[in-house]
């Protein structure tokens, strides 16, 4: 089961630190160009901002993902 984390109950510093975790995991694609941290972690909160986009905590794996919100049907969630 996963449980969904709003973005905006956590400290500054712990969302960066999610962030940071999740934009650079291996097979992270974003593109034809590089991209530093900070302009993924960008990203990554507007599409949060924007509500598109969710915060999954998988207790499985017992890692935080980020997934599209229209996805969030897909997830067995507590």
């Amino acid at each position: 089961m996963d449980t969904l984390i709003p973005y905006d109950s956590l400290s500054p510093e712990t969302l960066e630190t999610i962030l940071d975790d999740i934009v650079s995991r291996d097979g992270t694609d974003y593109g034809e160009y590089d991209l530093s941290v900070a302009q993924k972690r960008q990203q990554a909160l507007k599409a949060l901002g924007k509500r598109e986009a969710v915060l999954l905590f998988d207790t499985e794996s017992e890692t935080i993902k980020m997934i599209p919100k229209d996805t969030l049907s897909n997830y067995d969630l507590i």
